[in-house]
């Protein structure tokens, strides 16, 4: 009676070792976070060919502000995955509407020893969104969202910047009664002069 009953814990510790070892350094999104240091919305200014805003250059409600992302990346045990790779943690906006090209989301770096990376550079992209922001890994999405939204002067999300998003422009700046988020590139509540020097700085830019 005694070697069954060592027999079966022995069984199970096997089992629980073996579901352990399954899920070791592989990401459960349910253990990894993605948190920003900012308080409140922020958008982010972003050109298909990379020369857009960093997030440490983000405007809030009250100015610039700091918007980097910051993931950590766990397995099921939970334990810190490092080197996880950059290709495999991208962003998206919730609505869909930032419009980011191939590979124009991903991390800055893979993760390191404590399987943090982050997100700081500039994207690759275009569209715009005043939606949130959710960081995916591997194609699954970590829990809760980031208060980041998005212009570009791609305004149409194309991945260049072209005659088409001058007209759009030229629309939203000629019907100042109605405030188009879009063409707010400088992101004053106001599409005005301001804004202008952005659309044509970017003409011709397009995904790499």
């Amino acid at each position: 009676m005694v070697l069954r009953k060592l027999m079966g814990i022995f069984a199970i510790t096997l089992i629980v070792c073996a579901a352990s070892l399954a899920t070791a350094g592989v990401p459960d999104v349910t253990k990894c976070s993605a948190t920003t240091g900012h308080t409140g919305f922020a958008v982010l200014y972003n050109v298909p060919n990379g020369n857009g805003n960093d997030f440490t250059a983000a405007v809030g409600a009250g100015g610039g502000v700091d918007a980097t992302i910051t993931v950590v990346v766990n397995d099921g045990v939970p334990a810190p995955i490092a080197n996880y790779p950059f290709e495999d943690i991208w962003i998206e906006s919730v609505d869909g509407g930032m419009v980011a090209c191939t590979g124009g989301s991903t991390a800055d770096a893979s993760t390191d020893a404590l399987g943090i990376t982050q997100f700081q550079n500039p994207l690759q992209a275009g569209g715009w969104s005043l939606s949130d922001t959710v960081v995916l890994i591997n194609g699954n999405q970590v829990p809760g969202t980031v208060a980041i939204g998005y212009n570009s002067p791609d305004l149409d999300g194309s991945g260049a910047v072209n005659l088409t998003d001058v007209q759009l422009f030229a629309g939203d700046f000629t019907t100042p009664a109605t405030y188009d988020f879009r063409s707010d590139l400088f992101f004053d509540a106001i599409v005005n002069l301001s804004d202008l020097p952005l659309l044509a700085a970017s003409i011709g830019a397009a995904c790499p």
